[in-house]
């Protein structure tokens, strides 16, 4: 079980994670690459398993795209968001279960196609992220697909140092320590847990784990200036984006990213 579960589900008690992805040009970045990325390894014939499921975003999307979709999450208030939306949709491929990351005793071993893990990384620190590639790795089938959502350290504490809205706090010595020395904020401690491209890349391999793309999905140092951008201006920067989601050299500097792996 994870050490901070209960810190977790306090976070999100009575959270709206429906309006994340619409709160701004720049935060919808993470999940338009998120989507863009993971169609490319789903098919209509898949069994695809979401750990981090959170009120069914993903789950709502991919599941017209493949036989079926299990949804996992450790917050209740969010399963229960998902299963109103799946029972409003009369969605017959997808369930949606309260279940940790770090122990899926109930999911038999060898049983999905796909493996999405797109919310747990955030919030556990190294050890019990290598106990989630653990699971993930034991559910999928061989030749499976895995994908693992992550923060990136470098890129969170850049945004914080540039973007207009935080850059009269940082940088300065109490962030260093917190973001750089322990991965994690002062205000959300056992919360939120930061990691890198390198550390995703070394940890997912010593689970041999083949690594596909490790991309990242947002560069959110300039949010004032994106979500500033009219429709002409937005277009010719996702062009932009999309030659960073292809470049490795840019992954780094992410807020959020996405490794791809298989089994």
């Amino acid at each position: 079980m994870a050490s901070n579960q209960d810190k977790i589900i306090s976070f999100y008690s009575g959270y709206n994670e429906d309006d994340r992805s619409a709160e701004s040009r720049a935060r919808n970045l993470e999940f338009h690459y998120t989507k863009k990325l993971l169609h490319e390894f789903i098919g209509a014939d898949n069994n695809v398993i979401e750990l981090g499921c959170g009120t069914g975003y993903y789950g709502m999307y991919f599941s017209d795209f493949c036989a079926h979709y299990t949804g996992i999450d450790l917050s209740p208030d969010n399963i229960a968001v998902f299963n109103k939306k799946i029972s409003d949709a009369r969605k017959s491929n997808i369930r949606a279960l309260i279940g940790d990351a770090t122990n899926l005793a109930d999911i038999h071993s060898n049983s999905f196609d796909v493996v999405l893990c797109l919310g747990p990384m955030y919030h556990l620190p190294r050890d019990m992220r290598l106990a989630v590639f653990d699971e993930c790795h034991r559910i999928a089938k061989a030749g499976a697909v895995l994908a693992f959502s992550y923060i990136n350290r470098l890129g969170v504490y850049a945004a914080a140092c540039l973007d207009e809205k935080w850059r009269k706090k940082y940088a300065n010595v109490e962030p260093d320590n917190f973001i750089l020395k322990h991965s994690t904020l002062e205000s959300l401690q056992g919360v939120f847990f930061f990691t890198s491209p390198e550390e995703m890349q070394y940890d997912a391999q010593q689970k041999d784990l083949e690594i596909v793309k490790n991309c990242g999905l947002d560069y959110v140092f300039a949010q004032g200036t994106i979500n500033a951008m009219d429709d002409e201006t937005f277009a010719l920067y996702k062009k932009l984006a999309d030659r960073m989601l292809d470049s490795p050299s840019c992954t780094g500097l992410s807020d959020h990213a996405l490794i791809v792996c298989k089994k």
